[in-house]
């Protein structure tokens, strides 16, 4: 008797089975991710609406309103950015701003269908930020910046936690 070549029912069933619906707090990471892309999109439409406009005439502008100083640190700090942000610049960090954007929304939708690869591209780019927010907060020390910082972990440690008991399962199974 020769072995056969076909698959067997139970291992085309296994192939073809859709993921399994993802665990709740799957779809929240899933809503966040795309609420950053959310808040994202919407602060890059509103520098596209600066794209002709002379920023440090509306920055002085506004710093008026507010009756603020303009020497003072922060209407000074400000006009610093509005400075930088000169038409050629505004156009970097808008296409930064679309490929960041885009990846918000390609993660939260593959998370929220659970599939492998958007578990490993949440825990990679979570995992990205981490030594950043370690140092912003040895530099700022504050409750927020240390919940930050707790909650990204946190994040990333779900994620991979995610990904190993995936492979475990599939290492296990016959």
């Amino acid at each position: 008797m020769q072995p056969t070549l076909q698959p067997t029912a139970q291992s085309r069933a296994k192939q073809s089975a859709p993921p399994s619906e993802p665990h709740p707090a799957l779809k929240a990471i899933a809503t966040f991710e795309g609420c950053k892309g959310v808040a994202a999109l919407a602060a890059m439409l509103g520098l596209l609406s600066l794209l002709h406009h002379d920023i440090r005439h509306l920055a002085i502008a506004l710093i008026g309103h507010f009756g603020l100083d303009p020497m003072a640190h922060y209407p000074s700090v400000f006009l610093h950015y509005a400075d930088i942000l000169n038409d050629e610049n505004r156009r970097n960090i808008v296409f930064i701003g679309v490929a960041y954007i885009s990846l918000r929304f390609i993660e939260s939708v593959g998370l929220w269908r659970n599939r492998p690869w958007a578990t490993w591209l949440g825990a990679v780019s979570g995992a990205i930020y981490v030594p950043i927010e370690i140092r912003h907060l040895i530099l700022h020390p504050s409750f927020i910046n240390a919940a930050v910082l707790i909650g990204n972990i946190a994040v990333v440690a779900y994620l991979v936690s995610q990904i190993w008991r995936k492979r475990h399962a599939q290492n296990i199974s016959p």
